[in-house]
């Protein structure tokens, strides 16, 4: 991702709210609007509500939402289409009238006037369990499909399975990087969101490695010692942490900005850019690596 970022040939523009890893290759850099800036349809996560999030002041210096910004470029390069003149107001009835009945009787005026709308699960405003899949799955047999012939139309195997033999741990590579690694979210921020905050940026600096004590014995790791964590792909220098949150054949660490480590590298440098063979998702978490202590140097 660096090396093509870093092409001469390619022109980045980024847009964003802060000072983040992606923005250092940033040809052009344009301010984003945080949510206190910005009118939203925020959709349920979690939990079964629709709500309206209002903004709360005016946006800062020359910020700007994703709908100004991709307005403002389509007019500028002569785009008519109607939907680049919507409003942000306009754009939220269209998706509620979209003829979804979870949202039927749920308005734009209702959502700010109310807040927050149950999705309407039963039809209608009630407040029973949501249980979707108790009468049956949405299919012809109404029963999940582990075996889906419809998949054979498309080119793969109807039978979902993981196969990956370059990072299986029963492949000759697992010999040489026997632990598997679970590239973990941070604690205390939201992907880029809040680490401008200097409070945060330094609780982002104690990058450690969560190891399992067998797995650390074996390797003469102690608590606190300095570890290299590495595979064909890279190496990234962490502190291990030795507990029991990990079981035996697995380590953890969670994933950073890497301008805040101090080799300026995260644990992306380790894990795979292969795209998964159903839905073509990612694989950071099919990484084998493994961990050695860092001898201390001695002081002249």
């Amino acid at each position: 991702m660096v090396r093509g970022l870093q092409r001469d040939d390619l022109f980045t523009v980024v847009h964003e709210q802060f000072f983040t890893d992606t923005t250092d290759y940033a040809d052009i850099l344009l301010p984003a609007t945080t949510f206190f800036e910005q009118k939203d349809l925020v959709k349920a996560y979690g939990h079964l509500y629709l709500q309206v999030s209002q903004r709360a002041i005016d946006p800062l210096g020359e910020c700007k939402s994703n709908v100004e910004l991709f307005r403002e470029l389509a007019l500028r390069m002569g785009f008519e289409d109607d939907c680049f003149r919507e409003t942000v107001d306009e754009m939220i009835d269209g998706a509620l009238s979209s003829g979804v009945p979870q949202l039927q009787g749920i308005t734009r005026e209702r959502l700010e006037r109310e807040s927050q709308v149950r999705l309407n699960l039963h039809g209608d405003d009630s407040d029973e369990p949501w249980l979707p899949f108790a009468k049956g799955f949405p299919t012809p047999s109404g029963r999940a499909r582990l075996y889906d012939g419809d998949l054979i139309a498309q080119g793969m195997d109807p039978v979902a399975e993981f196969v990956a033999p370059e990072e299986s741990r029963h492949s000759p590579l697992a010999k040489k990087f026997p632990l598997e690694l679970l590239a973990r979210k941070a604690d205390n921020f939201l992907n880029s969101t809040f680490v401008n905050l200097p409070t945060l940026q330094k609780m982002e600096r104690q990058h450690e490695l969560e190891i399992n004590r067998t797995d650390a014995e074996s390797r003469g790791i102690r608590d606190g010692d300095r570890v290299r964590v590495y595979n064909e792909r890279g190496e990234i220098l962490l502190k291990a942490r030795v507990d029991g949150t990990v079981s035996p054949g697995v380590v953890g660490a969670k994933l950073g900005w890497a301008k805040l480590a101090d080799d300026g590298v995260n644990i992306n440098v380790l894990t795979s850019t292969r795209l998964a063979d159903l839905s073509r998702g990612a694989t950071f978490y099919s990484t084998l690596v493994e961990v050695e202590r860092v001898p201390e140097t001695s002081s002249a």
